[in-house]
C-alpha cells in the first residue's frame, strides 16, 4: 500500500513506508515538556503512531493551580502516518531537529493552546535501548532528546496562559521502535517471570547549558542502559559524553517517588561534576497515556474518540498504578568541577516496578520505609 510518506526519500526497506517490519509492537512517537521558571504551570504532549495496529493516539495535558487537565484523542491511522493530528491535537515538524509546533483546537473540554517548541542545544541521540524478557523483546528502541524554550499561548477553561521563550524551557523527545503496546499479549510468557523495570530520566535545563541523565537498572541495580551529557547552548553546539555515570536516591517514605536525588558525573581525564535535584511536584503520566486504565498507548478506543479527566495533585495519596509513573519538576544545582555552581530546573521520571536491591524493594510495588 502506497502512502504519502512513499513520496520523500525516506525508506529503509524494500517495503512501502506503511510497513514496518513485521513486529506488531512498533511505534513512532514524539513527547514534549514545558514549565514556566516560576514552576506555577507545566503542560506535556505526545503523538503516537502505531503502524500495525491501525492506530494514533495523542494527549495534551496542563497544571494549572495546582489540578492536572488531561485531554486525550484516538483515531484510526488509515496507513498514513505523515498526517500528524488526531481530533483537536496536532503535531507540526517546521525545521526538523530545531522547531516543533503543537496546536489543540477548541473542543468540549475547554483545553486550547498554540505553542512552538525551539531547540536551545542539538538533539541528542541516545544509546539504543535494547531489553528482554527470556526469548521476548520486550524493548528495542531509538531515542533522541532536545532540551529548549516554548512561545506561544495555552487556555484552560477559559484562563488564558502567555507562554513566552524567556519564561518557559522543556525538553522533547522522539523515540521509535519495538515496546509493549496496545493489548497485552492473551499468551503471556512460560514460565511466568516477575516483571522489573527501573527507570531514571533527569533532562536539565541551565542559563549557559543543558544536562541529560538516564539510568535503566536490573533487580540487582547493575544498569543496562545509562548515560549522562553535558552540551553548551547552541544548534551546532558539540556535546560531552561522560566516561562514568552514577546516581543517589532517597525515596518518600511509603512510596517509590523520589525525595532528592543526585547525579554523578566524571569524564575522561577525571573531572567530576555532582548535580542535586529537588523535586517540588509531580506530574503523572498517565496524563498522556502511560499505563492509563483507558487510554493506554495504542488502545482501541475507536476512530475519532476523545477523552477528558482532571484532578487536584493534593487529592492524590497513593503512587499505585496509574499514579506510579511521574515526572517531577525538579529544582536542580550543577557543581562543576572548577567547585562553581549553575541552577537550573527540570524534570526527574520515575517508573520503578519490581525489585531493586539498592533501594530495598523486594516485590513487585512495595515501598521504600
Amino acid at each position: 500500500m502506497l502512502t504519502k510518506a512513499d513520496d520523500f526519500p525516506i525508506h529503509q526497506t524494500a517495503e512501502p513506508i506503511a510497513y514496518s517490519g513485521t513486529d506488531r509492537n512498533f511505534y513512532d512517537r514524539y513527547f514534549f515538556n514545558g514549565y514556566s521558571r516560576s514552576s506555577d504551570v507545566f503542560f506535556a504532549a505526545a503523538l503516537g503512531v502505531y503502524p500495525h495496529l491501525n492506530i494514533m493516539d495523542a494527549a495534551f495535558s496542563v497544571i494549572v493551580d495546582g489540578v492536572q487537565h488531561n485531554l486525550h484523542a484516538s483515531r484510526f491511522l488509515n496507513m498514513e502516518r505523515m498526517d500528524t493530528f488526531v481530533g483537536p491535537i496536532s503535531v507540526d515538524v517546521v525545521e526538523p531537529l530545531q522547531v516543533l509546533r503543537i496546536r489543540v483546537a477548541d473542543n468540549e473540554h475547554g483545553v486550547k493552546a498554540d505553542v512552538t517548541f525551539r531547540g536551545r542545544a542539538p538533539a541528542l541521540k541516545e544509546p539504543r535501548f535494547t531489553r528482554r524478557q527470556g526469548a521476548r523483546t520486550l524493548m528495542d528502541v531509538t531515542r533522541l532528546t532536545q532540551n529548549g524554550t516554548w512561545e506561544g499561548w495555552i487556555e484552560v477553561k477559559g484562563k488564558r496562559i502567555d507562554v513566552k521563550a524567556d519564561d518557559f524551557l522543556g525538553t522533547r523527545d522522539r523515540s521509535w521502535g519495538v515496546r509493549p503496546i496496545g493489548a497485552a499479549d492473551p499468551q503471556p510468557h512460560v514460565p511466568p517471570m516477575e516483571f522489573q523495570f527501573f527507570w531514571l530520566w533527569a533532562p536539565l535545563n541551565f542559563d549557559d547549558r543543558i544536562s541529560l541523565f538516564h539510568v535503566n537498572d536490573d533487580e540487582h541495580g547493575e544498569p543496562w542502559n545509562l548515560s549522562g551529557v553535558v552540551c553548551p547552548l547552541g544548534a551546532d553546539a558539540k556535546s560531552q559524553e561522560m566516561d562514568r555515570v552514577s546516581y543517589e536516591i532517597a525515596y518518600h517514605s511509603g512510596s517509590r517517588h523520589a525525595k532528592s536525588c543526585s547525579i554523578f558525573f566524571e569524564d575522561r581525564k577525571g573531572a567530576k561534576t555532582q548535580i542535586d535535584l529537588t523535586p517540588r511536584f509531580n506530574f503523572y503520566m498517565m496524563g498522556i497515556g502511560y499505563s492509563h486504565p483507558e487510554w493506554n498507548h495504542g488502545a482501541h478506543r475507536g476512530d475519532n474518540a476523545l477523552g477528558y479527566e482532571e484532578f487536584r495533585l493534593a487529592d492524590i495519596k497513593t503512587y499505585a498504578p496509574p499514579y506510579l509513573h511521574i515526572q517531577a519538576l525538579s529544582d536542580a544545582v550543577m557543581t562543576l568541577p572548577d567547585g562553581s555552581k549553575r541552577e537550573g530546573r527540570g524534570i526527574l521520571e520515575q517508573l520503578i516496578i519490581g525489585p531493586h536491591a539498592p533501594s530495598g524493594f523486594k516485590d513487585v510495588l512495595d515501598s521504600a520505609k
